[in-house]
């Protein structure tokens, strides 16, 4: 489907996406970071749902001071080039240090997600 995340990594999103729509673990650490390298946009992710294994839940940035959590599609994330026609990107040294509800509450008092 998409070249976005590793085996390992959509392993980990889908069993976080199993637990949240049992309504156990809501709030994960993230699993991957998508970011595009020209566009100022990041997608910290921690889920995806096991119905579609496409619909990925996490922290989105678009880099317009309104970071917010949602929904978005791998497939569509796949297809996304920036100005410069550079495509969405997996931050390969990506450690998430904290729950999601955390980088949350530091992208909203900076306006971004910081690291």
């Amino acid at each position: 489907m998409t070249t976005l995340i590793t085996t390992d990594e959509r392993m980990c999103l889908l069993a976080n996406g199993h637990a949240r729509a049992a309504g156990q673990d809501t709030d994960p650490m993230p699993v991957v970071r998508l970011f595009t390298p020209d566009a100022h946009a990041t997608w910290l992710l921690a889920s995806l749902d096991p119905a579609d294994c496409d619909t990925a839940h996490g922290l989105i940035d678009l880099g317009i001071g309104m970071p917010a959590l949602g929904t978005v599609k791998l497939s569509d994330l796949a297809a996304i080039v920036g100005p410069r026609q550079q495509p969405v990107m997996r931050d390969r040294y990506f450690q998430p240090l904290r729950r999601l509800s955390e980088y949350l509450r530091l992208a909203e008092d900076n306006g971004s997600i910081t690291d």
